[in-house]
């Protein structure tokens, strides 16, 4: 659980820092953001049921992997 727990956090700082500069971004970047939007809202659902069941925590751990690259993604175009 201490892993999910840390990709949270990471994936929290990632998507705040890039929050604060997307506005700035191209509208391709701008509808990719929100994409990711709705992915991380369904994460952060899927990471408070993983703490009861296993198999929804490894799920969770995947789609935090994909939210991650995509936030680094957006980042590093930014």
């Amino acid at each position: 659980m201490a892993d999910i727990n840390a990709l949270i956090n990471e994936l929290k700082q990632t998507r705040d820092e890039v929050k604060l500069k997307i506005h700035l971004g191209s509208k391709e970047l701008q509808d990719e953001w929100n994409e990711l939007e709705g992915k991380w809202d369904a994460f952060e659902a899927k990471a408070k049921l993983g703490e009861s069941a296993e198999n929804i925590g490894e799920a969770t751990s995947l789609l935090g992997d994909e939210l991650a690259k995509a936030f680094k993604k957006i980042k590093s175009a930014l």
